[in-house]
């Protein structure tokens, strides 16, 4: 004889029992009771030679459409406790034998834990408990279960007042829950969570079983708790089981991919994988693999698989040669909505970040500088000249050469080509932004400074504020870089402007003496006494007005641009 659990759907009345008929019997008086306790005494049994897993019942066929009428009432039931002939049993002295061990057996489970508990304190062993009386070693362990509960649970057990499905998952509980439950049931019965919803009370919403994991449990760290009805182990801490699950099923789909299948798509738990809508490919062909993870934590791996409209365009693109990767590539991996949401989300991390690293800042400033892009658009100071006079004259300029052969040095440090007169460019494009990004990361901090100093020459406005500005918080001496030249009195035309010159050069009284001459014969004078030449007294450095820092006018009424800005900025700068 073997005793073991069997599924309902295994079972089936048999024709040699006393009591087969067509009509189900009368279950009215033992139904109350199986509802509420289960099944206590084991089913008679033997296996159907025609059919695999099958059994036929020999005796307990009450017992048996007890179990099926609880099952449509709660939709399951547990495995009913069978006694399972073997080849050669007499049924007869076997039902026998079991009804004289039952019989030794007190119908009440609390007393049958009580028993249970005084011989295991004695030296027995479940096995030996459960051949003594004729009983399944889970049904002993079901029983010794109870004595898991609070005293107050019990004694409400054995006067009836809770269901066998609360007590079963109330033995899965600490103390401290039970406490809290027992709590609840005295303050409100009917609101009190009982049967399946008790079990959902005691996991959090979520009672996810051991065998469902991926990973091996001798990893998870956290507690597991043992349903010694179900024979079925429970993870107290569903979050870090779903940490733990998640990294396996990553590793699994990692091991796929690389086994070669196109692609491994893990739906979201709770999502169902309808196969009638897909269709079988092979790997070689493209087919995929998707994961299906139920929420209760169960994987499936459903392999080689393509929607049928997948399956449609691969056979229609196939004659032209394109292959899963092409597939693939018809269908984007996030919507554009997607898209838009995860870079808004990185853009505000990043930038946040930015804030505390303000070397990097400069240097990837300094890169949209010069490279551009599609929010920077910098555009170097073309310095146009009115004149070929005037643009000689500008290259002849100390300062000019000096800014220019400083801009080879810049461009030969930073991989840019010689033909590039400027460093900055009005237009560009990403890549080749963050490849100056990735350049300037490498340069140390006055290497950066003086990349930054060149840039910022290049894009100083001429004739704007800001040069008036530099020019007196840099306290620029114009004397070393510049000096009156052809095209300097060439365009100088004005008489009164040149008067004043002269005066300011050689003195009031020549000035005056000379007002009325041609501005040709003033302008004359003037090179005669930076020269020293026809008798006239060599000065030293001479600077107009228009050169001074800040730059002044001559007149009064005059339009001279460059002090008209300083005016307008020069209150920002205090006695500067």
């Amino acid at each position: 004889m073997e005793l073991r659990h069997i599924p309902i759907d295994e079972l089936r009345p048999a024709a040699i029992n006393m009591r087969h008929g067509k009509r189900p019997p009368d279950i009215d008086d033992i139904l109350p009771s199986i509802r509420a306790r289960g099944i206590l005494q084991p089913l008679l049994v033997r296996p159907v030679e025609a059919e695999p897993n099958a059994y036929e019942i020999v005796a307990g066929r009450r017992r048996y459409f007890s179990a099926n009428a609880v099952k449509e009432e709660q939709g399951e039931v547990e495995p009913l406790p069978c006694a399972v002939m073997e080849s050669g049993d007499d049924a007869a002295a076997l039902e026998a034998s079991l009804i004289e061990n039952i019989a030794r057996l007190d119908p009440d489970e609390m007393s049958q834990y009580e028993c249970f508990a005084r011989l295991t304190r004695e030296g027995k062993s479940v096995a030996d408990i459960a051949a003594t009386f004729g009983l399944t070693e889970l049904m002993v362990k079901r029983r010794l279960a109870l004595g898991t509960l609070i005293a107050p649970i019990r004694a409400a057990y054995r006067a009836e007042k809770i269901d066998a499905a609360s007590i079963r998952h109330l033995t899965l509980a600490s103390q401290a829950k039970q406490k809290e439950w027992w709590k609840l049931w005295k303050a409100d019965r009917n609101a009190c969570p009982t049967g399946h919803r008790l079990k959902q009370w005691l996991f959090g919403g979520q009672s996810i079983a051991t065998g469902a994991a991926l990973f091996p449990l001798d990893t998870y760290e956290g507690e597991i708790v043992t349903d010694l009805f179900g024979e079925e182990g429970y993870f107290a801490d569903p979050d870090l089981f779903w940490r733990k699950q998640g990294e396996a099923i990553a590793a699994k789909a990692d091991a796929l991919r690389e086994a070669g299948w196109s692609e491994v798509i893990v739906m979201e738990p709770g999502e169902h994988f309808p196969a009638w809508d897909y269709e079988k490919v092979p790997k070689k062909k493209g087919g995929k693999v998707y994961v299906e993870v139920s929420g209760r934590g169960e994987v499936s791996f459903h392999e080689g698989y393509l929607s049928r409209a997948e399956a449609r365009r691969k056979a229609k693109h196939e004659g032209a040669g394109n292959d899963a990767a092409e597939l693939r590539a018809a269908r984007p991996e996030v919507t554009k909505a997607m898209r838009n949401y995860i870079e808004l989300h990185r853009h505000a991390a990043v930038r946040a970040e930015l804030l505390d690293h303000p070397g990097i800042a400069l240097r990837l400033m300094l890169a949209h500088v010069i490279a551009g892009s599609a929010l920077w658009q910098v555009t170097p100071e073309p310095q146009k000249a009115a004149s070929d006079a005037i643009a000689k004259s500008l290259a002849a300029n100390v300062a000019e050469r000096a800014f220019r052969g400083w801009q080879a040095n810049i461009r030969a440090l930073l991989g840019l080509p010689e033909e590039r007169e400027n460093l900055t460019a009005p237009h560009g494009d990403a890549e080749a932004t963050i490849a100056l990004f990735a350049k300037l990361l490498m340069l140390n901090d006055e290497e950066v400074m003086n990349v930054l100093a060149t840039v910022m020459g290049e894009t100083l406005q001429v004739g704007s504020a800001a040069v008036e500005a530099l020019a007196v918080v840099l306290k620029r001496d114009m004397g070393p870089v510049w000096e009156p030249d052809a095209p300097f009195f060439e365009l100088l035309r004005d008489r009164s402007t040149i008067n004043a010159m002269l005066a300011d050069i050689a003195g009031k009284s020549v000035a005056d003496q000379n007002v009325a001459e041609k501005a040709s014969v003033q302008k004359q004078i003037i090179r005669d006494c930076l020269a020293g030449t026809n008798g006239r007294a060599k000065v030293g450095t001479w600077l107009p007005r228009w050169m001074h820092v800040p730059a002044r006018a001559y007149r009064e009424d005059g339009d001279f641009a460059p002090a008209e800005a300083w005016h307008r900025v020069a209150g920002y700068f205090g006695k500067a």
